[in-house]
């Protein structure tokens, strides 16, 4: 569990690396989606028990909470979307293609919810940019995320989690099941 946990929030974080560049903050939930397909469908094929990606999605949530994200906003999504995630999954009997790709959008949507704090706790969240990043990274960031974007970050977001349950099972397929890890 902590190894693919760890791999998870590995990739997820290297997804939220382009949130450096501020006209693709939007997209950083896509991203991160994109990236952790590979370990959760990985972490799939060893693990087929009930909880086991709530705990994932609940201790990257913790995480994200020490790292600076508002726990009020972190951990609810984390914990809701991971959980929601689960039950779809196991509704396929973790083995349905179409429950885990479903299960992993959904689990995926926790990253629209980190996200939401730059729509929610705009006149915090964007004190804090101007303090740390600067006026002209706080106003471009603010130029592109106006409120009525969260909507779109969440089809993007489910977007890139289908592409990333596409490209984890490629990736399982092609690498993992040759070398005899999935």
């Amino acid at each position: 569990m902590g190894i693919f946990t760890a791999l998870y929030f590995i990739t997820f974080f290297a997804g939220g690396m382009i949130g450096y560049i501020p006209f693709l903050m939007p997209l950083i939930p896509a991203f991160c989606a994109l990236f952790s397909g590979i370990p959760v469908m990985l972490f799939l094929t060893r693990v087929r028990k009930f909880g086991m990606l709530s705990l994932m999605g609940t201790l990257a949530a913790l995480f994200m909470t020490l790292s600076g994200h508002p726990w009020f906003i972190a951990l609810p999504s984390g914990i809701i979307m991971s959980f929601a995630g689960d039950l779809i999954m196991r509704a396929g009997g973790y083995q349905d293609w179409r429950f885990i790709c479903l299960g992993y959008i959904v689990f995926s949507e926790w990253f629209a919810g980190l996200l939401s704090s730059v729509f929610i706790l705009r006149d915090s969240y964007f004190t804090l940019i101007r303090e740390g990043m600067g006026d002209v990274f706080a106003d471009a960031l603010a130029s592109v995320t106006p409120p009525w974007v969260f909507p779109l970050v969440v089809l993007v977001t489910a977007l890139g989690a289908l592409g990333g349950a596409f490209l984890g099972r490629a990736m399982l397929k092609k690498h993992f099941v040759r070398a005899g890890i999935a």
